[in-house]
């Protein structure tokens, strides 16, 4: 018999959204996404916190900035060698307003990965997808630095990303999700919002149909899953990143899953969106959910990152 993870697989390809090792070799993702946040957890493990006590003992003399990213690098390395594709790793949210700053961070990151035997193709470059973030991005397509846009909330962020080139993007289902029934209070039914009728889902289903209509190739990535038929209500995405525990989840119910996107799907049509800075602008400003939780997802990013340099801080 097939389970929903197996026939998944089939129309979708599926990523582990985590930085645990164990994780991954049972569940067998083909890529692997990490964040500030999923590598604080971990190192903060028992099993994890030796890479931690390394990168403090042979980076002591480096600066923060520096050991951090040989952590990073540290774990995807050790990710590249259960996955059979690609790892993303993410620059400092701290940066997220800074495009030199990014791009430089970016090129460090993937020198590190080199030093480590690791070929670019492999890796992503995660950035947030602010305005400065996305012409980064620009920058670092044109060098074969391949990126993954991250809190992505709207179709204007999505439109400006494919327009420099972005390699993947990161939709967040769960976050748009959490926002609109918070927004809607006591009125908010579940079963009337569930499925094809998600908010979360029904964005990255219109991110999809928008890039396949008009030829882009960035890749869709759905994130940020609440519950698993959400994943379901996605399938034939281009990649759904899925947390272990639901990965676990889909592993454990027998049945089949019928992709809701296809790439030849006859979709409705959607006029081309403005991807200047005025429009990128104007279009983010005009979406209250979006430009919330994009505020909001940097600030946990960063809260994030600085409770991971306290941790190098203290073992230097």
């Amino acid at each position: 018999m097939t389970t929903l993870l197996d026939s998944l697989r089939r129309s979708t390809t599926v990523v582990a959204d985590t930085g645990d090792f164990e994780s991954m070799r049972a569940l067998k993702p083909t890529d692997a996404t990490t964040n500030p946040s999923l590598i604080l957890k971990a190192v903060q493990q028992d099993a994890y916190r030796p890479l931690l006590e390394q990168v403090a003992r042979d980076h002591g003399s480096l600066s923060l900035e520096a050991r951090t990213d040989r952590l990073l690098v540290k774990f995807g390395r050790a990710i590249l060698d259960i996955v059979p594709g690609r790892v993303s790793t993410e620059v400092d949210a701290r940066l997220s307003f800074d495009t030199r700053a990014t791009v430089e961070r970016a090129r460090s990151l993937i020198a590190l990965y080199r030093i480590a035997g690791i070929d670019r193709e492999r890796v992503l470059i995660k950035i947030a997808a602010t305005w400065e973030g996305i012409q980064a991005a620009r920058i670092l397509e044109a060098e074969d630095i391949r990126c993954n846009m991250t809190l992505i909330f709207s179709l204007g962020q999505a439109a400006a990303c494919a327009d420099v080139g972005a390699q993947l993007i990161s939709p967040f289902v769960g976050r748009i999700y959490d926002w609109h029934k918070k927004a809607a209070g006591s009125q908010w039914d579940e079963q009337t919002h569930g499925g094809a009728q998600d908010p979360g889902v029904q964005s990255v289903t219109r991110i999809y149909q928008y890039y396949k209509q008009h030829g882009f190739t960035t890749e869709v990535m759905g994130a940020s899953f609440r519950n698993a038929g959400q994943i379901l209500a996605l399938a034939g995405c281009d990649l759904l990143t899925i947390s272990p525990d639901l990965l676990t989840q889909l592993d454990s119910v027998q049945g089949t899953v019928e992709p809701r996107l296809r790439a030849g799907g006859a979709y409705p049509v959607q006029a081309r969106i403005g991807v200047d800075e005025i429009s990128f602008r104007s279009q983010l400003n005009e979406d209250a959910m979006a430009t919330e939780k994009l505020a909001e997802g940097i600030r946990a990013f960063v809260a994030d990152a600085r409770k991971l340099d306290t941790l190098l801080q203290d073992r230097a």
